[in-house]
């Protein structure tokens, strides 16, 4: 009776796992994932409805993280174990032992009994290993490419309870930006340059913001985003502890070490002194730093991080309309 509830409710209380697209070097890979006691189901419909949108979005958090569960995953013929953590969490780090070749590459996740060791569950992603490119680009999703109110927290949860991943707006030109960084230089339609999305949001969101980031044609990435929430903590979506956000831009520069990267984010949170940081950090490793303007109040922070950056020999945009943001990009040559 209640699993048959459940289904209507496009619920399930089968062990499930979900696993993220991962990245890394050709020798040693990343790769991350949840294991769930209760979890949505796919959405079935996108339609064009305020109350289906609603309670599309509630499931995502109506989510029972499963603790200390055995997982195992593979790539490339080489395996590893771990345990989730306290909210169903698990990062694993696998060393190859035969060099990986650039491109996207299958990984298989497995959810253990604890008991017999037999499979609860699997899922699959890919794990991708950038091609010898001279650069690699983080952005930030939220108000960089996605209109996503983040600088007011009812207006931001506004927008997502009403809206689905099809009626969600981009930014004007955002995604001819994108696709032109993606091949700028020697980078090649099939050897392009690698792209992460970085991002406070939750993990929750995942599947919405992937779905979005496909419809309307941005180039295919790693995304990091922050830990998971309950539904009692929905009205604090997009409000993560920033400094997360930098631990994991540290983690993909680790994992990159013979490439520049250019940085693009917004004004709305904490994005220029985050890459303030990164700059710093990381001498000589950050090619270009983009800023939206997206919220008046972060204006004074916004230009005085750019101005510390400029200072460190690091190009800055600090821009409203992403055809300027191109048209920069085009005219320094990257």
């Amino acid at each position: 009776m209640i699993e048959k509830l459940l289904s209507r409710l496009r619920l399930t209380r089968q062990p499930t796992l979900k696993l993220y697209r991962g990245f890394g070097s050709p020798d040693c890979v990343v790769v991350q994932g949840h294991a769930f006691q209760q979890s949505p189901l796919a959405r079935r419909y996108n339609r064009v409805n305020f109350w289906a949108n609603v309670w599309g979005l509630l499931r995502l958090f109506l989510v029972r993280p499963w603790a200390d569960v055995p997982v195992r995953v593979t790539v490339a013929g080489q395996t590893a174990g771990a345990r989730t953590d306290a909210d169903g969490f698990f990062r694993l780090e696998l060393e190859l032992p035969a060099p990986l070749p650039a491109g996207w590459h299958p990984a298989l996740a497995e959810l253990l009994d604890a008991g017999t060791g037999g499979r609860l569950a699997h899922a699959t992603a890919e794990v991708h290993v950038p091609y010898e490119t001279p650069y690699a680009f983080i952005s930030d999703i939220d108000d960089t490419f996605l209109v996503s109110h983040s600088a007011t927290r009812w207006q931001r949860l506004w927008v997502l309870l009403s809206r689905n991943a099809r009626s969600r707006a981009p930014f004007a030109d955002v995604a001819a930006h994108y696709q032109w960084l993606a091949q700028a230089g020697p980078a090649t339609p099939a050897r392009p340059n690698a792209f992460f999305y970085v991002s406070s949001s939750e993990w929750n969101l995942y599947d919405f913001i992937m779905e979005f980031a496909d419809l309307n044609r941005m180039p295919k990435g790693v995304f990091q985003l922050s830990q998971l929430k309950r539904l009692s903590q929905l009205r604090q979506t997009g409000q993560n502890k920033h400094a997360t956000k930098l631990d994991r831009i540290v983690r993909i520069f680790a994992a990159c070490p013979g490439m520049r990267f250019v940085l693009l984010g917004d004004d709305s949170q904490h994005d220029p002194g985050i890459y303030e940081a990164v700059v710093k950090r990381f001498p000589g490793r950050v090619r270009a730093v983009y800023i939206r303007q997206v919220h008046a109040r972060g204006r004074p922070a916004a230009e005085a991080a750019l101005a510390d950056i400029r200072q460190a020999g690091v190009e800055t945009c600090y821009f409203e309309h992403s055809c300027d943001a191109l048209k920069h990009s085009q005219e320094m040559g990257l």
